[in-house]
């Protein structure tokens, strides 16, 4: 599984894309958390990083199924998925490795926004005024999030061996399970029954970390998604013969 994670891994820093997916991600939160008059944390006077947190699921929403569409769709389609299951590997540890590998690399993405928390915390007023525990957290949550979204760009790269095709499918389920379940939860018919089908979305447990409050029922959420789309993707390549 190591070496499927550092090909994986290597791969992705070898060619440009990679450089490109990581750098339009951090220019578009730096647009929206300090340029942009109606989001930019300037103009609000309060020293917080909701703007980032707030923005960051849906522009993951689109960028993590650009990170994930090749990760299987591509072998499948240059036909060296075959020759990687005839090596001495399982194939949840395949899988596992192109999975953990896309997690890196997003992770690696994120780091680069901590220097919006030091510059929050200089600006704050004064010097260090900023909920620590509530940024902690809302990062916790970002890095489940991701990793969601990612076991769900995993399995859509192993259903096609066309790459439009697995980012297409990933952004619609990613964008289902993060917001769909709130616009049905709206439903007047189905208030009743709202609390309920809220928590079948990630928003909600999301939310409910970003407010630094980590509670073990919401890691279990993510961690449960995470491991179906993962089972989901074994099962693909487990009923067929390779």
């Amino acid at each position: 599984m190591l070496e499927i994670f550092k090909k994986e891994f290597n791969s992705f820093f070898n060619s440009l894309i990679g450089y490109m997916v990581i750098g339009i991600f951090l220019i578009v939160m730096g647009l929206i958390f300090w340029v942009y008059p109606e989001t930019s944390v300037l103009d609000f006077g309060y020293a917080n990083m909701d703007t980032l947190f707030n923005f960051c699921p849906f522009v993951f929403i689109f960028i993590i199924p650009a990170i994930t569409m090749r990760l299987f769709a591509e072998e499948k389609k240059t036909g060296t998925l075959e020759l990687l299951f005839t090596k001495p590997l399982k194939h949840y540890q395949i899988i596992l490795g192109k999975f953990l590998s896309a997690v890196s690399v997003i992770i690696i993405a994120l780091l680069p926004t901590l220097i919006y928390y030091y510059s929050i915390s200089q600006l704050g007023s004064p010097i260090g005024n900023i909920d620590s525990a509530r940024v902690i957290g809302s990062y916790l949550g970002l890095v489940l999030l991701a990793s969601t979204f990612a076991s769900i760009g995993v399995f859509t790269s192993a259903l096609t061996d066309n790459q439009i095709i697995a980012f297409i499918l990933s952004v619609f389920i990613n964008y289902v399970l993060y917001a769909g379940f709130d616009s049905l939860a709206g439903i007047s018919s189905l208030s009743d029954q709202a609390y309920w089908i809220q928590q079948l979305g990630m928003s909600a447990h999301y939310d409910f970390m970003s407010r630094g409050l980590i509670d073990t029922r919401e890691i279990m959420y993510f961690f449960s998604v995470v491991s179906l789309f993962l089972l989901f993707t074994n099962l693909i390549f487990t009923s067929k013969k390779w």
